[in-house]
């Protein structure tokens, strides 16, 4: 079945994650007006890259090809250290209000902890 009529109800990765030698490529096409990223249009064409440059360095690199939105591509790379912290999942929080109860509690943790009011 051709990726170019599969729709999903915010974006789908047209089945083009791969290798490439050290790297990992996810090249994410059939976006939704329903979709924005940095003003993008809904036939932007995303292309990130996982390199693991060193037993500790992870970079996150992608790439943004929109002629309707932008007057050139643009890319951004992000190197990332390993560190024993805890690894959670990025997602958006617009309209989770329990965000609001988290920040307040360890907010006011942190002030039991100090004194400070």
């Amino acid at each position: 079945m051709p990726t170019d009529r599969i729709f999903q109800a915010i974006c789908g990765s047209g089945g083009a994650t791969l290798w490439d030698g050290g790297m990992v490529v996810v090249d994410t096409v059939n976006l939704t007006d329903r979709t924005s990223f940095r003003g993008s249009g809904q036939n932007m064409h995303l292309v990130e890259r996982f390199t693991r440059v060193d037993e500790d360095t992870l970079l996150y690199e992608y790439t943004i090809h929109d002629p309707e939105s932008f007057s050139q591509d643009w890319a951004v790379s992000v190197p990332t250290k390993k560190n024993s912290s805890p690894i959670y999942e990025y997602a958006c929080h617009e309209g989770n209000y329990g965000m609001t109860n988290l920040l307040a509690g360890a907010w006011n943790l942190g002030r039991e902890q100090t004194g400070r009011d």
